[in-house]
């Protein structure tokens, strides 16, 4: 049985909810997603989410109601979506137990950010990652090789915290945009230059954990695995 932390998505846009969903999963998560609220206290019982991605303007029951259902009856964390940019919207959802908010248009990797941070603080997904002998801490971004320290770049620690939360699958460069640069349109050799740099830094503490899968992608795996 999976341990990746469960993720509600309630969106009626269909191609938002789709490029969210697809984020999520690619950053390691379980993924539900539903058009609207209808028969929401029976998917909380169902899919039991450790997280609920809540769009504010939904047919039927709008965001601020469900807030008030998931409050009731689940403890999963809410980060709430809008399209409206006032303050009073974003006070509304929080002072009603929303733990964050996102405005729209937004960046996937922020979003995947956020749902990423509010999971951590639940305590409901690990905040340490080890490969080999390379441990990755998200909560305070050390980054270990044995008992060396590895200093990075706020990108390459982006960039290995994707990597490490799909370690073991080979991801290709569109795959690696959009998680860690938030668009699928800039240079692909963009990812080339990034990971060949976190490469070389994790290369002078130990054995090549970073592989190159030929036309196809990056993969972090230990030589063993």
């Amino acid at each position: 049985m999976s341990t990746a932390a469960r993720v509600l998505v309630i969106e009626d846009a269909e191609a938002i909810g789709a490029a969210v969903s697809s984020a999520l999963r690619d950053a390691g998560y379980q993924v539900q997603v539903r058009p609207d609220g209808r028969d929401l206290e029976g998917e909380l019982a169902r899919f039991r989410p450790d997280l609920v991605v809540l769009d504010v303007m939904l047919p039927g029951r709008d965001g601020f109601v469900l807030l008030e259902v998931i409050r009731r009856t689940s403890g999963a964390g809410v980060v709430m979506l809008t399209a409206r940019d006032g303050v009073s919207d974003r006070l509304r959802g929080l002072d009603r137990g929303a733990d964050d908010y996102v405005v729209k248009p937004f960046v996937l990797a922020e979003l995947v950010a956020r749902v990423s941070a509010v999971l951590r603080r639940l305590g409901r997904t690990p905040s340490t990652v080890q490969i080999g002998d390379l441990v990755v801490d998200a909560d305070s971004a050390v980054v270990l090789r044995g008992d060396a320290t590895v200093e990075l770049t706020a990108t390459e620690l982006r960039l290995l915290r994707y990597l490490a939360a799909q370690r073991g699958r080979v991801v290709g460069k569109t795959q690696i945009l959009t998680a860690v640069w938030g668009y699928e349109d800039y240079d692909p050799n963009l990812v080339e230059v990034h990971v060949s740099a976190l490469r070389r830094k994790l290369e002078e503490h130990g054995p090549r954990l970073l592989h190159t899968v030929r036309g196809l992608g990056y993969v972090l795996r230990a030589e063993d695995s």
